[in-house]
């Protein structure tokens, strides 16, 4: 075993965060955590998985909920195609596993939602299987310490690192292996401001000897992000609101939200109260107030949204994705959290 690797399983037997899916051979839960743990902070995760694994404690309990329930319980998690995924990929386990979930790191690859990364790390975790998982925690700290510049964005910056980590993976014990490297660099390594002169590497390390910890990794693509515009209009008669469900191939998919216009520019508050609102036609209707724009931010795009609260005589079912939902009810809804808060008002009144 190189001094490398050592190290590393000695600062993780002593600095290890206690994981409600560590230290399981559960293959669901650990699915489940990995799932989760995508674009997703360790902390928010524990949350979400110990409600998730309390209501839906199996796959067949995951398999038979339905998709509201499902991404119910994700509501904040974000990036939702996970969670559509979790659910076409229990249902897969179920009719085609008859509910195993499969040892084999290229039938765990076939699932939806699930890469290279992932399957890597079910299979080692879960099934002690050779599979190096490469993470942006791993990239990262292999990029310093063997100082290795190129871009981890590209093919061959991905094939260099994978070979790399494939090389030192501890063949006796991939999942320990694994969850050592991610956690070292979760901890340890971290992006901004690492702790050096702390770190039991620094001797060795490329980047430290070079004062090129800043430098590395590196990437070479900007990806530009898009700026829209959402005006949603909180349409109330009485106790009863209207509400939708977003189908379009597009962000939130599946998820309910409040009518709503997009521009494609800010528009102002003269032009918000002259604009001709669609689904009111034939009704009496008050404009109560425009809210401030708030701002959400996604990976690749800025939110830029404004609600307009009205009170009509009566609340207009045109077209089949409108329905009515009494105050008492709408939290039974998963919603994008930029909506979280407007529906905890209305929750409240």
């Amino acid at each position: 075993m190189s001094i490398f690797n050592q190290t590393i399983y000695d600062w993780y037997s002593s600095k290890k965060r206690e994981l409600p899916w560590r230290n399981t051979p559960d293959a669901y839960k650990i699915w489940i955590s990995e799932i989760m743990l995508q674009q997703t902070r360790v902390a928010q995760t524990e949350l979400y998985f110990n409600r998730f694994i309390a209501t839906l404690p199996t796959v067949f309990a995951l398999a038979k909920a339905n998709e509201d329930t499902v991404l119910k319980l994700w509501q904040g998690l974000g990036y939702y195609t996970r969670a559509r995924n979790l659910h076409a990929t229990a249902r897969i386990i179920v009719e085609k596993y008859n509910g195993v979930f499969p040892n084999d790191y290229h039938e765990i690859l076939k699932l939806p939602g699930i890469g290279h990364y992932t399957a890597a790390a079910i299979a080692s975790i879960a099934f002690n299987q050779s599979y190096a998982a490469v993470d942006g925690n791993v990239y990262r700290a292999l990029s310093r310490y063997f100082g290795i510049s190129t871009p981890i964005d590209c093919e061959m910056g991905k094939k260099e690192f994978q070979q790399l980590a494939s090389a030192i993976l501890a063949k006796n014990n991939p999942g320990l292996h694994n969850q050592a490297m991610m956690e070292f660099g979760a901890l340890q390594c971290v992006p901004k401001s690492p702790d050096c002169s702390n770190c039991p590497l620094n001797s060795s390390c490329d980047a430290k000897k070079n004062n090129l910890v800043n430098n590395l990794p590196v990437k070479s693509k900007i990806t530009k992000t898009v700026n829209r515009y959402f005006y949603y209009y909180i349409i109330a008669c009485g106790d009863f609101f209207l509400l939708q469900k977003r189908t379009e191939k597009d962000i939130w998919k599946n998820l309910y939200q409040f009518p709503m216009i997009e521009t494609d520019h800010e528009i102002s508050d003269s032009e918000i109260i002259a604009t001709e609102i669609p689904w009111l036609a034939g009704c009496t209707y008050n404009i109560k107030n425009v809210s401030d724009t708030k701002k959400h931010q996604l990976t690749h795009q800025t939110i830029f949204a404004r609600f307009i609260s009205i009170e009509t005589n009566k609340l207009p079912l045109h077209g089949s994705d409108f329905f009515k939902v009494h105050k008492k009810d709408i939290f039974t809804f998963a919603v994008p959290r930029l909506l979280e808060s407007v529906i905890k008002n209305i929750g409240n009144t």
